[in-house]
Parts: C-alpha cells; structure tokens; sequence
C-alpha cells in the first residue's frame, strides 16, 4: 500500500509540475519547476530536509559526498542546482529522465576521450548561471567514511570561472543510513522499490561548508583535497 501511495503522488506531481516546467520554457524562461519538483519527490519518497549552513545559490559548484539518488532530490531541492553524474543514471527509470530536465551533465568513467567535452559542457552551465553539484567519490559510499576523490572533472575549475567558488556539502541520512546507502553494485530498481516501500519518514541533513576560492589553491588536485578537508570537518 505505501508502495502503490507513494507512485500514485509520484505520478500526480509530475502531472502538476510538467505543464508548468513547459510553460516557463514556452516563454524563454528559466524554469524552476525541475528542482522545485525534485524535492518534492524527496518529501514523498520519506525525505525530511534539514539544511545547515548556507547554500550559495550562484557561481557555485558544490562538491558533496554520495549516498544514493536521493541525494540528487534532496540537493536540487535544496540549491536549484544541476549535477555532473554517471552516463548510467541516463536509463535509470523515472530519474533518469527527470535528471535531463535538470540540466544534468552525465558523464562515462570509461571514455576518457570525452573528458574534454564533459569539462567543457560544466564549464557552459556555470556560465549561464547554474549552480553544478559534483559528486567527487564517482560512487555511492555507506555515508560514514568518505571515498578516495576523483578529481578529473574538478579540472573545469582549472583555472576557474571568474567569480566561481566551491561550496562543500555532506549529506547525512541519520539512523537511516544504514538502510539507505546504495552501496557497490545494488541494482537500482531494487533500491528504489526499498524505498518506495519503507515505513516512516526520515531526516536527510545537508551540512553545507564555508565556500571557497578555487583560484587560491592551485589546480584540481589541490582544490578536490581543500574540499575533502572540509568535508572531513563537518
């Protein structure tokens, strides 16, 4: 039952959020409808968000350490901000589609001819004012140690966009980590089905650092290890 509630107001929020979404782009404009419907989807799947701290809404990339897909609606509901993810995520059901419209850049671990493209289309996306979330570890973690960091896509901010600061994010899922974290090679249906299905609500906290100035630490390397310290000290 919760299962089939929680898909009858997944369905009934898109119904609502797409013909609106349309018409802001009908008319040129930017549409706040993607994240705002987002973190809706949060609220329905049992997400409570707490913010602590103050997210930059800007010239920012955020750089945030990975749970699971509900971090992507917690984060846009949060921010409005669009995500460099896994080419994978493309042909995941329902987010998949929902991540394009988000203005999501999906990236292939495997094709590194293509990094130069991927830099280039992050790079385009904080030029037309869009907050970017990056996501370092390149998968998810069990939420209570943080990845090695993959700091080739942080080369987009080597040197950075004038005015772009890095704001670093952790994401805490509380008593409910355990249960949550999509860790290793978990199917993805089988998560989201787990989640759909899942008694209660729970509290998901997005720590938000001190942003900082890329330019002052040097190249990728150094910023993605600035950021990891950071984040270490939430």
């Amino acid at each position: 039952m919760r299962f089939g509630a929680r898909l009858a107001a997944l369905l009934l929020a898109l119904i609502l959020a797409l013909p609106l979404h349309g018409m802001w782009r009908l008319f040129g404009r930017k549409s706040p409808w993607p994240p705002r419907f987002l973190g809706l989807v949060a609220r329905i799947v049992g997400a409570k968000a707490h913010v602590a701290g103050t997210p930059l809404r800007h010239d920012v990339v955020f750089v945030s350490n990975h749970l699971s897909w509900i971090d992507i609606l917690l984060l846009s509901g949060a921010t409005g901000s669009a995500f460099v993810a896994k080419s994978e995520l493309r042909s995941a059901p329902l987010v998949g589609w929902l991540c394009t419209l988000n203005h999501t850049i999906f990236v292939s671990r495997a094709d590194r001819m293509a990094v130069t493209a991927q830099i280039a289309q992050i790079r385009d996306a904080l030029a037309e004012d869009w907050p970017v979330t990056l996501f370092p570890e390149g998968t998810t973690g069990d939420g209570t140690t943080l990845l090695p960091f993959k700091a080739a896509l942080l080369a987009a901010l080597d040197p950075p966009p004038p005015g772009v600061r890095v704001q670093p994010v952790r994401i805490d899922y509380g008593t409910a980590t355990d249960e949550l974290a999509w860790v290793g090679d978990e199917l993805g249906q089988h998560h989201a089905a787990r989640v759909l299905k899942r008694r209660g609500n729970f509290v998901a906290t997005l720590h938000f650092a001190a942003p900082f100035d890329p330019a002052e630490y040097g190249d990728r390397k150094a910023i993605a290890a600035e950021a990891r310290r950071r984040m270490e000290a939430l």
